[in-house]
């Protein structure tokens, strides 16, 4: 597969910087600790009224799969996205989970899902957590990467909100201009905001082909390749488990 290593000039090293601490936004500075009841933890349950490329079926399933993360810190709190690639098992970044005294978990439907543990990879901008009780469902991660061309979707909840869904399309693959994850990663146009950083972007097929980890200055994504979490998932030293930090 031919991967062009033309990196994107729009993207800003400061913009970066901030991306990362707020979840894949561009908020200088995380908040205070902030009280439930106005950070949302469960979403209405309202449908989007995009589905991205995906069938009704693979929209349904999407949804399903899709997990809100609060991450409670000793700094403030983070929010991302997660999904599930087993019955107790999620996939988000590395910055999402980092730091964290209290990660928090709700389904689109304001099931709450409890963490038993987290673990962190080295090599890229990913992290599983671990829940006790079964997830609804998950998806195929797709046999090989997405080619420049192809249409993408993105099902997450930017914000910590309601579910939103995304498409684009695969531009091109690039350096990783964070130096955070081993090889090259996937340019797309699909739109992402604060609080989309974990979610599964989806071939037409509602199959995974990346995982949504940073956006650029001129609104493009950037997604952590499907094959190099395969090759983590294959590896039983890919990821390192985590302790929860003591404020």
């Amino acid at each position: 597969m031919s991967r062009p290593t033309r990196a994107r000039t729009a993207l800003t090293t400061g913009a970066l910087c901030a991306l990362l601490v707020a979840g894949c936004g561009t908020v200088p500075d995380l908040p205070g600790p902030m009280p439930d009841s106005v950070v949302p933890t469960r979403g209405s349950g309202s449908v989007p009224d995009e589905t991205g490329f995906l069938s009704p079926d693979g929209f349904d399933a999407a949804r399903r799969m899709a997990v809100r993360v609060r991450n409670v810190g000793c700094e403030g709190v983070i929010r991302g996205t997660g999904f599930a690639v087993g019955e107790r098992l999620l996939i988000t970044n590395k910055h999402v989970v980092e730091g964290n005294q209290d990660l928090q978990l709700s389904t689109y439907d304001g099931r709450d899902v409890s963490v038993t543990a987290s673990e962190s990879a080295d090599l890229a901008d990913l992290a599983v957590i671990r829940t006790a009780t079964d997830l609804d469902t998950f998806p195929q991660l797709a046999p090989e990467d997405p080619e420049p061309g192809d249409s993408v979707t993105v099902v997450g909840y930017p914000n910590g909100g309601a579910l939103t869904v995304t498409k684009g399309t695969v531009i091109e693959y690039t350096s990783d201009p964070l130096n955070v994850t081993l090889g090259q990663v996937l340019l797309t146009d699909a739109s992402v905001e604060p609080g989309s950083s974990g979610s599964a972007a989806l071939d037409s097929a509602g199959q995974v082909i990346g995982i949504v980890y940073a956006k650029s200055s001129d609104d493009l994504s950037y997604l952590v390749p499907v094959s190099t979490l395969q090759e983590l998932l294959a590896d039983d030293s890919g990821f390192v488990e985590q302790e929860p930090l003591t404020c």
